[in-house]
């Protein structure tokens, strides 16, 4: 993997982590950085759970396949939206229960 093609990657989790924040309105822990966490690990759980539906399941959708640079757009977005809701739960959940 060269330099070019992370770089695009990071611009593309970037973008993916920032509709998953419109979609699910939350405060990102460690603005730009955890963004960008937020954003790669979502391209990493979206295009694992695609893979496996595809294995598993038979299942194949047209518009999952759309890619820019080797990362699936659609797939990305669907990750980063549930690796940001399970990140701001935690954290909500860690400041505000389990304290007896």
């Amino acid at each position: 993997m060269d330099i070019t093609r992370l770089l695009v990657q990071v611009v593309i989790a970037i973008v993916c982590a920032g509709i998953a924040n419109l979609l699910v309105p939350r405060r990102i822990p460690g603005k730009i950085v955890g963004l960008v966490v937020i954003g790669l690990v979502g391209v990493v759980l979206g295009e694992w759970v695609v893979n496996f539906l595809a294995s598993e399941y038979s299942f194949q959708l047209d518009l999952l396949d759309y890619q820019l640079q080797g990362v699936a757009i659609i797939p990305a977005i669907i990750g980063s939206v549930i690796v940001l809701y399970v990140v701001t739960a935690f954290l909500s959940w860690g400041r505000y229960g389990g304290r007896g």
